[in-house]
């Protein structure tokens, strides 16, 4: 009786925590959905997974972030470029710059950082308005969370 409630204790703590248990699995990816819900064509994704940059280092985490059919960024005011910004609360957040591809209308951005070195549990990843300039982040157009990871 006792092995039966132990089971039973194990499997509900396995489906109360799901999220928990998904979280540090890399390599995965999200989907990044826009906080501004008249924004319907613009998407994102990030791509987490583990490299290995030149020996001897040790493996770090890399997030790569593609965003689509963004606004132009100076459409929202004083910005210009727009960066991925991913952050542990309370602990430690990255920021680096997106691209925009060649075309005229409409510009894919993406880009990646390769530096990260600390446990990717509960991080938020986000594309941000920027300005170049002056270094400013500016509010935030997509985002997700690791725990959607997949």
């Amino acid at each position: 009786m006792k092995g039966f409630i132990l089971g039973i204790f194990i499997i509900l703590i396995f489906f109360t925590y799901p999220i928990q248990l998904r979280a540090a699995a890399v390599p995965c990816s999200i989907v990044l959905e826009p906080i501004d819900k008249k924004l319907t064509n613009t998407k994102g994704a990030a791509l987490i997974y583990k490299v290995q940059l030149r020996p001897p280092s040790s493996a770090r985490t890399n997030i790569s972030i593609l965003g689509v059919h963004l606004p132009a960024p100076s459409s929202y005011g004083n910005y210009d470029i727009y960066e991925g910004f991913a952050f542990k609360p309370r602990e430690i957040s990255w920021r680096f710059r997106l691209y925009p591809s060649p075309e005229i209308e409409s510009p894919t951005w993406a880009g990646r950082f390769d530096e990260i070195t600390a446990k990717m549990e509960n991080v938020e990843v986000q594309v941000r308005l920027s300005n170049s300039k002056n270094e400013k982040l500016g509010p935030i157009i997509l985002r997700s969370n690791i725990n959607k990871c997949k």
